[in-house]
């Protein structure tokens, strides 16, 4: 009887095997070359990061210099630059970045302002009702008045919303800007609410302020019972408010 099996061949055939990097937990796996890159370990993400951040510190930088710049021309003595772009300036600077203080010409206040207000409201009865004036100016110098701290906005809040207002406007009593418009509500959103603090609240629909200037004596001037004659009374017109006096 005849054997008959399958003849097997001893030899295996070579393949390409790569050694995959070995590490103390295991094989390191390898990048394929159609395998996606996560973003965490990308060259290109990193450069992309370090790209935005130059970018944004550039931006900070050019800002700061151009802000820096223009409230330098708006602060300092008049040239033909700043006169050149001056609607460039104000647009940048104004309402924001006001600044009052005079870099190379202190000018000080020559003279004492009394800011006065009043309201009226229409009672149940439909009369109206006219309060007498109020010295805001009184309240603002009372608070710094011996104080070794006195606030920024009892110094200047008041002080500076009317010459502003007198800025915008001169002797009219009429806004023709947008800005003039803006001073105009500031300083009436002041009064109203300064009034409204100090009378409990009280509800009222219009308020009217009076600015009486008094010149500042000169010094070593001998001081008489006569006060000093007002060289500016100045009644504004009644400005209409919320029933909350704002």
């Amino acid at each position: 009887m005849r054997r008959t099996g399958w003849a097997v061949s001893s030899g295996i055939e070579s393949a390409d095997v790569k050694e995959l990097p070995q590490s103390d937990s295991g094989p390191v796996p390898v990048q394929r070359p159609g395998e996606a890159v996560r973003p965490g370990g990308s060259p290109m993400g990193v450069r992309a990061l370090k790209a935005g951040l130059h970018t944004a510190v550039a931006l900070c930088l050019v800002t700061a210099l151009v802000h820096i710049a223009l409230v330098f021309l708006h602060v300092a003595p008049a040239s033909p630059v700043s006169k050149r772009y001056s609607s460039q300036v104000n647009g940048w600077v104004f309402p924001l970045f006001e600044q009052n203080w005079r870099l190379f010409a202190p000018d000080p206040d020559s003279f004492n302002r009394k800011i006065l207000a009043r309201t009226a409201h229409t009672d149940s009865t439909g009369s109206v009702q006219v309060t007498p004036w109020f010295d805001l100016a009184a309240v603002d110098h009372s608070a710094v008045d011996h104080n070794p701290f006195p606030s920024h906005t009892s110094q200047n809040l008041l002080r500076r919303a009317w010459t502003s207002y007198v800025e915008t406007h001169g002797g009219s009593d009429t806004a023709r800007s947008e800005r003039a418009v803006m001073l105009q509500t500031y300083l009436r959103n002041i009064a109203a609410d300064r009034f409204a603090a100090h009378h409990g609240g009280r509800a009222f629909g219009f308020i009217q302020l009076r600015v009486v200037t008094l010149p500042v004596a000169a010094p070593g001037a001998p001081a008489g019972n006569r006060p000093p004659a007002p060289t500016e009374d100045r009644l504004l017109p009644w400005w209409k408010v919320t029933p909350h006096g704002k």
